[in-house]
Parts: structure tokens; C-alpha cells; sequence
């Protein structure tokens, strides 16, 4: 009877020994490694050697058929142009305002779409709508309605007393009036975002909530605030991304005008490339990555704190 039970319990932990994955030899994956081959020939032809590229022409003075080492100086002529500083600042301003925006706004709306009203699921499509339409078409749409004579804005305004100003013709409202036309259109997808993060948080923490006695107050600011930070950190990483590459909305919208007042990093690259200055548009194109990298990877590590634990 012992040498029986003696011979089970070895069959036991020699079954639990090789399904173990650390005691013994790794076990092979289910697909094998040349099904990586296509992915990465993709990512080489299409990112990286573009990357590799730009980074090599934004050194030289180059057209379709020749290019000239020149080292450093499409940097510095593009860092001596005054549209660049005030391109940089804009773009900083942009990205700041619009992804704050879309945090706060994203929350308030999945906190009303989350919780018990007529029409929840009609609402949620309402608001995500807008991620769906062409930038570009948004941006013809709203330069119409935000015109300062002809625009339904600005006549809905006149309809209460109001003298509505020239929102995209105004050098100090001109930046703005673009930013809340993109916050309305990325607020959606922030929305959504947070919708899943809410309704990912257990059942369990509402009811000891509501076991203490917490207020609506107590319960967003202690479990829901909390408990959806990878949401707030995807929202906040993917709306700064897309703030600091900002062009299709503005372009459409403003071309950077009136003046410079409106001009991001994107569109005065696009103005020297337009200008025929391809190595100096380059160079700027490299100074984007870099600006987006050293801004983004350090603040996503930050915000990505404890979860990897």
C-alpha cells in the first residue's frame, strides 16, 4: 500500500515538474519563429528605413536625383527661423491644451454614459462618432461654421445679442479655435477608453463603498480615479502623441495662419518642403521625432509606474 501511494505521489510531482515552465527546459511556442519574418520585413521596409533615411538626408542639401553633405547646417538655418519658435510653442500649447481636455472631458462623459440613463447605448455612439470622419473634413466643415461673417456659429450667436469674434481669423483665437474643434473630435475615443476602464473595476470595491457610507465624491476619488489610472495613461499618451503631430486639422483649418499664429512644428516643415527646401524640411522632420520621443517615452514610463509589478 505505501510503495502504492509512494508511486502516485512521484507520478504527481513529476507531472507537476514538466508542467512547470521554470523547472525544466522552456517550452517551444505554439507558432514558430520564421512566422516572424513577414512582421518584421514589414516593420524594416516601412519604419525603420524610412527612419535610417531621414535621418541621413536631414544632412545634406538633396532633390530626386542628388543630394550634398552639408553636416549640420539644415539644423542650424532651421533653428534660426523664427516660424520654428513660434511653431515650437504653439505645438507645446496645442498638445497640452487638447490632451488636458480630452482627459477631463473623457471622464465626465463615461462617468454619464456608465451609469443608468435613457439611451446609454445610442449616446455612446453620438459621442465616438466624430473619431470616425476625416480630419480633413471636419476641418472644411468648422472653417465654414466658424466663418466671422457667413458662419451659423457666429449668426446663432448674433440671433442672442452677441457679436461673435473671427474664431480662425484672430491671431489670439485662431490656435484655440482649432483645439477645441480637435478635442471634439478625439474626445470619443477617450470616452471609450475610460468606459472600459470603469467597467473593469470589481463589483466589489462599490459595494465596501457603500457598506462605509462613501459619497459619490469619496467612491470617483478613491476607487474609480484610481483604479482607471491605465486608462487615464493610455488617454493622456495617445492624445499628447497625437497634439504634438498635429497637421491635417490645422492645415485644413488655418494653414497656420493668420500669420504664424496658428503654426505647429508639422506645418512649417511642410512649408520649407512646399518651398522646395527638401533637406531643411527633413532636418525638422527629424527634430518632430526626437521632440515626441524625449517628451512621450519618459512621461509614459512615468505614468506606467507599478503596473508591471
Amino acid at each position: 500500500m505505501a510503495s502504492t501511494l509512494s508511486s502516485a505521489e512521484a507520478s504527481r510531482g513529476a507531472a507537476a515538474t514538466a508542467g512547470n515552465p521554470r523547472s525544466g527546459r522552456k517550452r517551444p511556442g505554439p507558432y514558430p519563429l520564421w512566422f516572424l519574418l513577414i512582421p518584421a520585413l514589414i516593420y524594416g521596409v516601412f519604419f525603420l528605413v524610412p527612419t535610417v533615411f531621414s535621418f541621413y538626408f536631414s544632412f545634406t542639401r538633396w532633390d530626386l536625383f542628388t543630394s550634398q553633405w552639408i553636416g549640420l547646417k539644415n539644423y542650424q538655418t532651421f533653428f534660426q527661423e523664427q516660424a520654428l519658435v513660434i511653431g515650437l510653442r504653439n505645438t507645446l500649447i496645442y498638445a497640452v491644451l487638447t490632451s488636458g481636455l480630452k482627459v477631463v472631458l473623457g471622464m465626465a462623459l463615461a462617468l454619464l454614459l456608465t451609469s443608468q440613463i435613457i439611451a446609454r447605448g445610442y449616446l455612446r455612439s453620438v459621442i465616438f462618432f466624430p473619431v470616425l470622419v476625416s480630419a480633413i473634413g471636419i476641418g472644411l466643415t468648422f472653417t465654414v461654421l466658424m466663418d466671422p461673417e457667413k458662419g451659423l456659429i457666429n449668426k446663432a450667436l448674433a440671433g442672442v445679442g452677441v457679436d461673435g469674434p473671427g474664431w480662425l481669423t484672430d491671431p489670439s483665437l485662431a490656435l484655440l479655435s482649432v483645439a477645441l474643434v480637435d478635442v471634439w473630435k478625439g474626445v470619443g475615443l477617450a470616452t471609450v477608453i475610460y468606459i472600459a476602464g470603469l467597467v473593469s473595476i470589481p463589483g466589489e470595491y462599490y459595494e465596501a463603498a457603500s457598506v462605509d457610507g462613501a459619497s459619490k465624491w469619496e467612491v470617483f476619488r478613491h476607487i474609480m480615479l484610481p483604479l482607471a489610472r491605465p486608462a487615464t495613461a493610455s488617454v493622456i499618451t495617445l492624445s499628447l502623441i497625437g497634439g504634438l503631430r498635429s497637421f491635417d486639422l490645422i492645415w485644413s483649418m488655418t494653414k497656420g495662419g493668420p500669420g504664424f499664429a496658428s503654426d505647429v512644428i508639422a506645418s512649417v516643415i511642410y512649408k520649407q518642403y512646399q518651398a522646395g527646401f527638401y533637406g531643411l524640411s527633413t532636418a525638422g522632420s527629424v527634430v518632430l521625432f526626437v521632440l515626441v520621443t524625449v517628451i512621450v517615452v519618459p512621461l509614459t514610463r512615468w505614468l506606467n509606474r507599478g503596473e508591471e509589478s
